[in-house]
Order: structure tokens, then C-alpha cells, then sequence
């Protein structure tokens, strides 16, 4: 006969409530407040860019309303391909970064790891700006579309 201690189960039902808790509060929430209003006016429609722009010296043409970045990645999606295509994007740690995305399609950006987004109404340029404080590898993607841009690798 196998006999159990009454307390033997406490751990297994913390990790299994843990996990449901993790899983149930994931990154699909609407209502979280780092989640921004498109920082872009939208503008006349004009033709995809094909390489992202990334830089390692301030922005040159940064006015008082943006601030100046270290580094500054701009993605476009249409028809569901992302431009420039899925890799990685390399950055140092405390470098200040700003991620723009435009999307043909309303959707949402979100930054993993420092849980920060922005709402991309289609053929308007939203934008995360941030302090690149958290080593490690985090992905950005959108929510609706599930594409994922690119990988973040904080060094």
C-alpha cells in the first residue's frame, strides 16, 4: 500500500495554478496601459520601405516633439510580409530604441520582455520608444496578424 503525505500535492497545484495564471494573463490583453495611441498623423500613402532604417548616432532630424534615439528600426507590413523580412535586430544595452511599424491592416505592436505596444491602424505608423535596459532575446510581433517582425537581441 502507498501512502501519501497529506501535504505532498501543495506543490503540484502551486505550479499548476502559476502556469494557468501565466497562460490566462499572456499578452492579448487590450486594456494594458503601455499600450499607445499611434504616435504618427496619418500622411498621404506612399511606397513601402525596403530596408529598415537603423542607426547608431542620434536621430539627425529630431525635433523638440522626437526625441533624438540611438537606434531607430522601422518595419512596413502589406499583404501580410513583413519588410525587411523576420531576423534579427542587435542592439546595446541602454541604447534608446524606437520601433515604427506601418501595417495595411489594423493591428497591434507588441514588444515582449518589456511589454510595451502600440495600436497600428491600417496606413498609419505607430511607435514604441524605450530604454534597451533588459539583456536578452525578445521577440516583436503583431497580435492580430501573429507575424512576427523581428527579434530583438539586447547585448
Amino acid at each position: 500500500m502507498f501512502v501519501r503525505a497529506p501535504g505532498s500535492r501543495l506543490p503540484a497545484l502551486l505550479a499548476t495554478g502559476l502556469l494557468t495564471t501565466l497562460l490566462v494573463t499572456g499578452c492579448g490583453q487590450d486594456d494594458d496601459p503601455s499600450v499607445a495611441a499611434p504616435s504618427a498623423a496619418p500622411t498621404s500613402a506612399a511606397a513601402p520601405t525596403t530596408t529598415p532604417t537603423a542607426t547608431n548616432s542620434p536621430t539627425p532630424s529630431a525635433s523638440p516633439s522626437t526625441p533624438a534615439v540611438d537606434r531607430e528600426i522601422t518595419v512596413t507590413i502589406a499583404k501580410r510580409r513583413v519588410n525587411p523580412p523576420t531576423g534579427r535586430v542587435t542592439v546595446g544595452k541602454g541604447e534608446s530604441i524606437r520601433i515604427t511599424v506601418t501595417s495595411d491592416v489594423d493591428d497591434e505592436l507588441h514588444v515582449h520582455g518589456y511589454d510595451l505596444g502600440a495600436r497600428l491602424p491600417a496606413g498609419v505608423a505607430g511607435s514604441v520608444e524605450f530604454r534597451a535596459d533588459k539583456t536578452g532575446l525578445f521577440e516583436v510581433e503583431t497580435h492580430d496578424s501573429e507575424l512576427v517582425l523581428f527579434q530583438l537581441v539586447v547585448r
